[in-house]
């Protein structure tokens, strides 16, 4: 597990999600911890390195 620091595209908070580095490439969506609106999370891993990292916001 990796835990990535990000500014969530809803509220502009600081928050923090523990990604899965055994997975190379995933996309799924997530509620952000401090308002609660969906983030579409997109993350790519090579040897268990993140590689990219977006977060765009649903709905809006």
């Amino acid at each position: 597990m990796h835990e990535h620091f990000f500014q969530c595209p809803h509220c502009w908070e600081e928050i923090s999600m523990l990604l899965d580095t055994s997975v190379r490439q995933q996309t799924y969506i997530e509620d952000c911890e401090i308002c609660c609106n969906p983030i579409e999370i997109a993350v790519s891993f090579q040897n268990a390195e993140l590689t990219a990292f977006t977060a765009h916001p649903i709905g809006q």
